[in-house]
């Protein structure tokens, strides 16, 4: 069984001083991709360079940073040893360090930190235009014949159940018509939402902001950290799970088990 975390760290210097190399060495998964890091290798202890598996071992640890300091960044942590790490390869997006790609062979692991639209869709255009360099490099890699995962913040909450308050939020940044239509297409086009394929439920949050006092407390949420695979994969999926109990960011992780 091949266990995937996906977490936004909120800067992964603050969530290391807050337990994440502790939660990383108890959950010992086999791969795990972070997103806004916030940071670049040469900022990075040892210990976060190549961090304790909790089992004897190590991570190898691949970074995507930001040309701005301190802004965006991603990054893999995996026991296995990928066959090649690469960039998204487009440097509007290279440049804010949005998307690690790892091979490993028989699937391709993405870590992708999609951009806030912000207020008034000041960056849609931006934002539309990773979306579709994320479905294009999708599409190329299930043309190749293998298996397509893509971890991460999508900054998207697709539909109305995926976040507390969605009349409120109508217009607002990460629901978005143009957003919510893309995540629409994307799942059309023979790709698949893990945790919503298993649970059909609201009131299952992955983000709660810090502008709204106790909104973690109360549980007023949006799902917006996801794992999606390539329809071909779903056989091979066994779980899917949000652990809301995780703190150290405004984020929580987000896992899914495989068999591959």
């Amino acid at each position: 069984m091949t266990r995937i975390f996906s977490w936004n760290v909120n800067g992964i210097r603050s969530c290391a001083g807050k337990g994440f190399l502790e939660w990383l060495a108890s959950e010992s998964p086999d791969a795990v991709c972070l997103q806004e890091t916030k940071a670049d290798p040469d900022q990075l202890a040892p210990e976060l360079l190549s961090p304790p598996d909790g089992r004897g071992g190590a991570y190898r640890a691949y970074w995507a940073s930001a040309k701005r300091r301190g802004y965006s960044g991603v990054a893999i942590l995996s026991k296995r040893e990928p066959r090649s790490v690469s960039f998204l390869g487009e440097a509007a997006y290279d440049e804010e360090g949005r998307a690690l790609v790892a091979d490993f062979g028989d699937y391709v692991l993405v870590s992708a930190y999609f951009p806030n639209s912000q207020d008034a869709g000041a960056r849609i255009g931006y934002k539309i235009g990773f979306c579709d360099a994320i479905l294009a490099l999708c599409d190329s890699i299930v043309a190749s014949g293998r298996h397509v995962v893509v971890s991460g913040d999508y900054n998207i909450a697709h539909e109305a159940i995926d976040l507390a308050n969605p009349k409120a939020n109508e217009g607002n940044p990460g629901y978005l018509p143009e957003e919510r239509a893309w995540m629409g297409k994307y799942l059309a086009s023979g790709y698949a939402d893990t945790f919503r394929r298993l649970h059909a439920e609201g009131g299952r949050y992955t983000w709660w902001t810090y502008r709204v006092a106790g909104a973690r407390e109360r549980n007023i949420g949006w799902r917006i950290d996801y794992h999606c695979v390539d329809e071909a994969l779903l056989p091979a999926l066994r779980g899917a799970a949000i652990h809301p109990a995780v703190l150290g960011s405004d984020h929580c992780p987000v896992s899914i088990d495989l068999d591959l």
